[in-house]
């Protein structure tokens, strides 16, 4: 028999206490928990009981289970694709999350409009089917019969359509508007997202019915909602870029079936996202005349390299104070590039405003560029421009040493199909043949020698 009881829940971390407490004692967070009503013991009713009979599967060997039956989705969107590893598992959760107004609704439903021979379920709970219909004239002229929109927050109702419609493909848009009966607590708690999750889980997996949910994200910037949701889903995807530009990168996070290290880029344009095949042409300026406080890095997102545009500027402190900012780029480790250039190359920064950005809006991480932000720094600082057709990579050590960089090959690579002559890279990196290239490859074990390369 189910009983009920009243418990306080945080709305951060999920963690529960019998009454009311300022201060979280699991996350640390303030204020946090809300009274809810949780149901104990065991319920004479099932939701996904109702729906399948009641039948459970046999325990079989692994050697006897078979998965040639189970091909992977294509999406229709190869970006998306090689997120993925290849396409959407058979009965796999994915989890889409990403800012506010960065694109997520229009990239699943321009994904379902490109299934033409599967048959999509959007379930929405954020937005009418006239809206939905508003979206969908803009991304597409061929609008499909077989992706069913429905406007839906109530979790028993999503099930009654799963089991009449019967689709190749469920989106859930969004799981914090989903709410289940019996659970007393509103929509988006930590509750209503645990139990209504775990019940679509239960349908993924028996039905072998691929799930995309969108989820929201919090002030810190994490997904809404208790951490055990990112444990239960099998795919975590990150949606993420700078409202105010044009290109957004789609991240793994977390994937059962694929690597984490992929990455999707995208264009927003008027009709929808354009996916990026070649990042680099779009993210580097062509310009007429050698501009100083300019430097071209070779950097590796995910699994794929492209050529990024390093901009830098050094001026003397108006106010006294000298201020750092960076755009796109780490301050801690521009303050530490700042410090090994004045202190090991004998650069004078301490006076000095220096602001640096990465062009097109992008969050670079890798490394490897930061001889191209010392290189772009000096630039500024010098007034003295990089030769055109240069590129740099190499991470840079406290003691001015230029540091072994992973994947020298591609990063060469990816600068000779783009036509630069000349490529500067750490000088230990062994176990490479630097020959087979057509581009200049100039080794160099610390800054002093890429500088004289550079502004000789």
């Amino acid at each position: 028999m189910a009983k009920s009881k009243t418990v306080f829940v945080c709305q951060n971390c999920g963690s529960e206490s019998p009454k009311w407490i300022g201060k979280c004692y699991s996350c640390g967070e303030w204020n946090t928990f809300v009274e809810e009503i949780s149901i104990t013991g065991k319920s004479s009713t099932s939701i996904v009981g109702s729906i399948n009979g009641g039948v459970k599967q046999k325990p079989v060997p692994v050697s006897q289970v078979s998965v040639d039956q189970m091909p992977r989705i294509d999406t229709g969107i190869s970006e998306f694709n090689r997120v993925l590893g290849g396409g959407m598992v058979p009965g796999s959760l994915v989890l889409l999350g990403g800012e506010p107004g960065i694109g997520k609704s229009t990239l699943v439903l321009q994904m379902a409009l490109q299934l033409q021979n599967l048959s999509v379920l959007y379930v929405s709970g954020e937005e009418s089917p006239q809206q939905i219909k508003l979206r969908a004239d803009r991304l597409s002229d061929n609008l499909s019969h077989h992706c069913l929109v429905v406007s839906e927050t109530s979790l028993e109702h999503i099930l009654n359509h799963i089991e009449n419609v019967k689709p190749d493909l469920l989106i859930v848009d969004s799981v914090q508007t989903m709410e289940r009966e019996g659970v007393e607590s509103a929509p988006g708690s930590v509750t209503q997202i645990r139990e209504c999750t775990a019940s679509i889980l239960r349908v993924a997996k028996e039905r072998a019915l691929p799930v995309l949910l969108i989820g929201h994200i919090n002030k810190e910037g994490s997904l809404a909602g208790p951490k055990v949701l990112e444990h239960m889903v099998d795919v975590v995807l990150q949606f993420e870029g700078d409202r105010h530009y044009m290109y957004r990168i789609l991240r793994s996070i977390k994937n059962r079936f694929g690597s984490t290290s992929e990455i999707g880029i995208f264009e927003m344009l008027g009709n929808g996202l354009r996916e990026v095949t070649n990042p680099s042409e779009m993210l580097l300026a062509h310009q007429d005349e050698p501009m100083s406080g300019i430097a071209i890095a070779a950097a590796i997102e995910g699994m794929r390299p492209f050529l990024i545009e390093v901009q830098a500027l050094a001026s003397t402190a108006a106010y006294g104070t000298p201020q750092r900012s960076s755009t796109g780029f780490d301050l801690r480790r521009l303050n530490m590039l700042l410090a090994v250039l004045e202190k090991r190359a004998g650069f004078k920064l301490a006076a000095k405003d220096v602001f640096l950005n990465i062009a097109g809006g992008l969050k670079v991480s890798d490394p490897a560029i930061d001889l191209a932000v010392a290189s772009a720094v000096l630039s500024s600082n010098t007034d003295l421009s990089i030769t055109q057709g240069v590129s740099l990579t190499g991470e840079v050590g406290l003691s001015g040493e230029i540091r072994p960089v992973t994947r020298i090959e591609q990063r060469i690579a990816e600068a000779e199909k783009l036509g630069f002559k000349t490529i500067i890279v750490p000088r230990y990196n062994r176990g490479v043949d630097f020959k087979k290239f057509n581009i200049k490859v100039i080794q160099a074990g610390k800054l002093e020698e890429a500088f004289r390369t550079l502004f000789s």
